[in-house]
């Protein structure tokens, strides 16, 4: 069995903080693949983790490297993003059928600089890729960051395709994917 674990902990609404723990898990009846979700709300806390179906995800990042990111890329990251930096500098696998390649915080600026993304699609920060054509990014110019797939070859902010809200949604949307 291959599994795919997505922990999420979550506070600072007063409705999570009386939440209880819970674990939902599934199968994929395609493939058998088992994806396994936990969430725990505690007070003033928010921990994700994550791992890959196959593959390995880098040691922290150092923290005043992620602690300084926002500045440096003008834009306030998504606090699950920052957190998954602090727990995970870059790495590669699959999450299900689907690849993917985490940027380290320490290239996310050069980076998207060197792909000219400002230039090309305006909006967008790109942390990942798939290895080949296309990359993962948040759409920095709608106030919750979904994440969006967009081709590098045309790099274009109108072929930007929404596919998940979060991490959490990411990694489990291409666990699904088949």
């Amino acid at each position: 069995m291959i599994l795919v674990t997505a922990q999420v902990i979550r506070s600072g609404d007063d409705e999570l903080d009386s939440a209880p723990a819970r674990t939902a898990s599934r199968s994929s009846p395609t493939t058998g693949y088992a994806v396994v979700e936990s969430v725990a709300e505690g007070p003033g806390r928010i921990t994700v983790g994550y791992s890959l179906t196959e593959g390995q995800l880098d040691a922290p990042a150092d923290s005043a490297v992620v602690d300084g990111l926002s500045s440096r890329l003008g834009v306030a990251l998504p606090k699950d993003y920052t957190n998954f930096l602090k727990e995970h500098n870059g790495g590669e696998g699959f999450i299900g059928d689907s690849y993917l390649i985490f940027f380290k915080a320490e290239e996310l600026a050069e980076f998207n600089r060197e792909y000219e993304v400002e230039k090309y699609a305006p909006g967008i920060l790109l942390f990942a890729s798939d290895g080949g054509g296309e990359a993962y990014g948040f759409d920095t110019e709608d106030a919750a960051m979904p994440i969006v797939r967009i081709p590098f070859i045309g790099m274009d902010r109108r072929s930007a395709e929404t596919i998940a809200r979060d991490l959490a949604d990411l990694f489990a949307r291409l666990e699904e994917w088949k």
